[in-house]
């Protein structure tokens, strides 16, 4: 027989609740629960949903709201908790056809509550074995990116558009992009950086929904969902082509500006 709750505890479920449909998470999975456990988190719950303000970008597909300060315990608890229920969502994921050829899915990596956030474009080979993105030449460029801004990798989140690599690490078709960026955006929805650094043409198209050349839309900030959003080259391009590391540095810079960052001293 299910055991009452006292108005305290109810309260905090029923917040909780509306924190994360606010979030666009609607399914859940009941299971017993300890009122004990639920009573000691009504300050937690409360700080999670009041960090959400109610500004809506209507070009967007999925709305999200500006966020306001929190304290950083809670919110990165509660941020935690809500990318794992998007990782349950997407499960062992067979919506579209580049699920036939990963070994594992990519989900996400780094700080659920970062300030700054990097958008890729898809999984590679390192990445398909290792179940974590940008861990292979191009993640040990973006690494030093990171570095270079004066923040460590693990201060920072990482995601791509599609979270199965494509065969031959080719482009995203439209319809296998289409299919996983929902959950690109609940997952930006969740983290709600201060800045998004899109890298590379694919992640521009899919954030923005628009189709220009890189050079059109690098060098300025753009408007998304009350964040800043910043285009710069993928470090995959950098590679193949050094001589773009300075304009790429270039991009970083306004993103740094946006943060309030400066360049760490050279020893």
């Amino acid at each position: 027989m299910a055991q009452s709750l006292d108005p305290a505890t109810r309260e905090a479920l029923v917040a909780r609740v509306r924190f994360y449909r606010d979030l666009g998470l609607t399914e859940f999975y009941r299971r017993p629960v300890d009122a004990a456990l639920l009573a000691e988190e009504p300050m937690a719950v409360e700080s999670a949903e009041h960090s959400q303000g109610a500004t809506t970008q209507e070009d967007s597909p999925i709305s999200s709201r500006k966020p306001t300060p929190a304290p950083p315990q809670a919110a990165a608890a509660d941020r935690a908790a809500a990318l794992q229920l998007v990782r349950d969502e997407i499960g062992d994921c067979t919506r579209c056809a580049l699920h036939t050829g990963r070994h594992m899915l990519v989900f996400g990596d780094g700080s659920p509550s970062a300030r700054l956030m990097f958008v890729g474009e898809g999984p590679g080979a390192d990445e398909d074995a290792q179940g974590l993105p940008f861990v292979g030449k191009a993640g040990q460029l973006l690494n030093n990116m990171i570095a270079a801004m004066g923040l460590r990798r693990e201060q920072v989140y990482i995601a791509n558009v599609v979270k199965c690599r494509p065969p031959g690490n080719r482009t995203p078709e439209p319809d296998e992009a289409n299919t996983c960026s929902p959950f690109l955006f609940r997952q930006i929805d969740v983290v709600r950086p201060q800045v998004l650094v899109a890298l590379g043409a694919t992640a521009a198209t899919y954030l923005l929904g628009q189709r220009q050349p890189l050079a059109g839309l690098r060098g300025r900030v753009h408007a998304f969902r009350g964040m800043q959003l910043i285009v710069t080259y993928h470090p995959a391009y950098l590679l193949r082509d050094p001589r773009q590391k300075k304009e790429a540095w270039a991009d970083l810079q306004i993103a740094m500006r946006e943060l309030g960052l400066a360049a760490p001293a050279k020893g």
